[in-house]
């Protein structure tokens, strides 16, 4: 007699999750290089541009090594326009999928989401290694802020891209329009610069981007010395709070007639 296992909701939600994160695995790096890719592309990117620039700037930028000032900039950068883009690609990528009762949007954008997180991690791992054998400074002044800091960027970018995947269900269009509003963003986002050099007048022009304050913020959480002025860890959870909450609601009243589309 077969035996028929019962499962509740939240059951359910995480075998979908884990059923796309897999999928997203076997689509998305089915090469030769395979998973390696994904993160040894962004630690050659990173390693290069933050190596050129240590050696155009001198050793330090603002009392912070100039190979750490480029690395975080251009991680958290990177992060937040990769997951922005997964996460949204990720609905209409599956959207054969949502046929099937179980699967819905939002686990899509998650298992998307997490993979982007995951692949982070391992590159996070991979520049302190490099760090290590170039022998670099690896203390961390606050671990915690410089966690809450990537954190708050990911649930920024993963709400970015739930409201942009709803929104490409009803025009396709509005893919091209998200890659050109996210092009600016590695230029005003302080990647290459810092807020402290410029004028206080001007700080007003730049520090409305919350991915600004993030990367100083983070900066900050390494060596403690670079200061946080013109920055708020306040004004960051808020932004990240307001487009949580609008995602999830936009999420929950077109979902269904977005999909049906």
């Amino acid at each position: 007699m077969t035996t028929v296992i019962k499962r509740n909701k939240w059951e359910i939600w995480r075998d979908v999750i884990f059923a796309l994160f897999a999928r997203e695995i076997r689509t998305g790096f089915n090469d030769k290089f395979g998973l390696s890719w994904a993160v040894v592309n962004p630690i050659a990117f990173i390693f290069v541009l933050s190596f050129i620039r240590g050696r155009l700037a001198g050793g330090e930028t603002h009392t912070i090594p100039t190979f750490t000032f480029m690395a975080i900039g251009i991680l958290l950068i990177q992060s937040f326009l990769q997951t922005l883009g997964s996460s949204a690609r990720s609905i209409s990528k599956n959207k054969a999928l949502f046929a099937f009762r179980q699967v819905q949007p939002i686990s899509a954008v998650f298992a998307s989401a997490l993979f982007q997180f995951l692949i982070k991690i391992f590159v996070i791992i991979g520049i302190i290694i490099i760090m290590y054998f170039m022998g670099m400074d690896l203390h961390i002044s606050d671990p915690l802020l410089f966690l809450v800091c990537f954190f708050l960027l990911s649930i920024l970018a993963v709400s970015l891209g739930l409201l942009f995947g709803i929104a490409e269900l009803f025009v396709k269009e509005i893919g091209k329009v998200r890659e050109l509003l996210t092009r600016p963003l590695f230029f005003v986002s302080g990647v290459f610069f810092s807020l402290q050099d410029f004028p206080r007048e001007y700080w007003h022009f730049l520090n409305w981007n919350p991915i600004l304050h993030a990367i100083e913020l983070t900066r900050y959480s390494v060596h403690s010395t670079y200061g946080h002025e013109g920055v708020s860890l306040g004004f960051l959870a808020n932004v990240v709070l307001i487009f949580a909450f609008m995602s999830l609601a936009v999420y929950h009243v077109s979902w269904k007639q977005a999909i049906s589309r």
